[in-house]
């Protein structure tokens, strides 16, 4: 899988760039969680993401947000983070004219980074939320919710509590137009440890699959 540099706003960005031979393939990309803790692009849950979309068919582009890995720049509270975001899927879109299905999954911050993108870019069609930590960050720009998608949390979580999430899920569900899915995994902790790593790989696989076939919203 090529390692890539494409430009970001403050600099360059690094990222893991894997396409499909079908030049109309659905194309993905996949958000790390936070960068002072620990967030990078080689996360398993986000590693593990990457190849379930690749192996679904998608061209899939994950990459450091700015001050990781060899991505140039600093932290900057989700805002330059949401640019960084915006500046990939301009790279992955710019490969890829004739892609008919664009999705975002993002993974706790990037979570909350992905529904962000989601608002800005109507070109979004779906989009998987993997453990978003509606208790640390306000997701209120959701309204109205542009497009249908997974969120995915897990009933042991201590970083983000289920609760939150399900006072999340309730608020979209309220949106006419679009279907939020939400699924908790029994057991699992904000990072999903094995075994509840494939589950949430299996999970969103199959919700993909079915999005795809329906060419919902």
């Amino acid at each position: 899988m090529p390692e890539v540099i494409f430009p970001g706003p403050e600099g360059r960005l690094e990222g893991r760039y894997h396409p499909q031979k079908e030049r109309d393939a659905p194309i993905a990309i996949i958000l790390h969680p936070h960068p002072q803790f620990g967030g990078t692009m080689n996360h398993k849950v986000v590693h593990r993401m990457h190849y379930a979309f690749y192996n679904m068919g998608f061209t899939v582009l994950r990459f450091n947000f700015r001050g990781v890995g060899r991505s140039q720049g600093e932290y900057d509270q989700g805002i330059g983070e949401l640019s960084d975001a915006a500046s990939a899927l301009d790279y992955l879109q710019s490969m890829n004219n004739n892609s008919k299905h664009c999705w975002v999954a993002g993974f706790s911050f990037g979570a909350w980074i992905g529904m962000q993108l989601l608002m800005r870019r109507p070109e979004i069609t779906g989009f998987i939320s993997v453990s978003p930590p509606a208790n640390m960050y306000d997701f209120s720009f959701l309204a109205p919710c542009p497009a249908s998608g997974l969120v995915i949390n897990g009933t042991a979580d201590r970083v983000a509590p289920p609760a939150d999430t399900t006072a999340l899920v309730s608020k979209l569900h309220e949106q006419k137009g679009i279907t939020i899915t939400h699924t908790e995994v029994e057991g699992a902790g904000h990072f999903f440890e094995e075994p509840h790593l494939d589950t949430l790989i299996g999970t969103t696989t199959d919700y993909v699959k079915r999005r795809l076939t329906e060419n919902s919203r």
